[in-house]
């Protein structure tokens, strides 16, 4: 495979990887331990905009994995930094939970309702229609229409919930404007997280469990990429995808012990 390097550098998806449900998959904590412990670098991805990092450390703390705060990298986070670098403290108008807003503060932005220069819309639990519209009238005024990440559905204990991907449609009908979407499967996200760990595309993986997201924007960015049959996708599913994963694996389980050399041969 030509490899460029025995010290390799890991992007992990959260759900359906390393927890399901609140549940942490079997081998996950073994894992994270053994990269923590060798130094390895690694960041958590997660389209997830609903959360801050320190909410997402608290809530996989619970689940038994112990992930460091600054290795935990969400949509929101991704199109924080990418509006700060196209429209430095600019200001928003945004729908979405305290991952959102909290990481356009800390990057100077300025949320208003007047004449903002994006609408960002993220993820949230409770959609309001008033925002909603708010948001439609703002974008057929000219704001500019950001959307954290392209997923219709997200899961729940009562089955699924409308997420990102299925409002922005909403929004999108009522203005004739499509969002550009900052989260997986866009490679901006799997950029952004690589800068963050000063990390080159060559040799790093990204671990996920979904060919359409996870495996799909870490091929356009340059990864090695591993699905995990432990989430959504399964081998057949894969199959049917016009591209494929550098490897297929169970779940995470199968990746400890060789972390530094996650493609030797048996």
């Amino acid at each position: 495979m030509g490899h460029v390097s025995n010290e390799w550098n890991y992007l992990f998806d959260m759900d359906g990887v390393l927890v399901r449900e609140q549940h942490p998959i079997p081998g996950a904590d073994e894992l994270i331990a053994e990269l923590r412990e060798n130094g390895i670098p690694f960041m958590v991805l997660t389209n997830n905009s609903i959360y801050t990092p320190r909410d997402l450390r608290a809530r996989l703390l619970s689940s038994g994995l112990d992930i460091p705060e600054e290795s935990i990298w969400t949509s929101a986070l991704a199109t924080a930094q990418f509006l700060q670098t196209q429209r430095p403290n600019g200001s928003a108008y945004v729908v979405g939970e305290s991952g959102l807003t909290t990481a356009l503060h800390n990057v100077g932005y300025v949320m208003t309702e007047r004449d903002p220069d994006y609408v960002v819309l993220g993820e949230t639990r409770t959609y309001s229609f008033e925002a909603i519209t708010r948001a439609i009238r703002l974008v057929r005024g000219g704001a500019r229409f950001i959307a954290t990440n392209p997923d219709e559905t997200g899961p729940s204990a009562e089955g699924p919930l409308p997420a990102t991907g299925a409002v922005a449609a909403l929004i999108e009908k009522a203005t004739g404007r499509r969002p550009y979407f900052v989260g997986k499967p866009n490679p901006l996200m799997m950029r952004s997280a690589l800068r963050r760990i000063g990390a080159h595309s060559e040799n790093t993986l990204m671990v996920g469990d979904r060919m359409d997201t996870d495996v799909l924007s870490g091929l356009e960015a340059g990864l090695q990429t591993v699905l995990v049959l432990s989430g959504i996708s399964e081998r057949e599913t894969a199959e049917q995808f016009p591209y494929r994963p550098t490897r297929v694996i169970g779940s995470v389980k199968e990746l400890v012990g060789i972390t530094r050399d996650p493609f030797q041969r048996d």
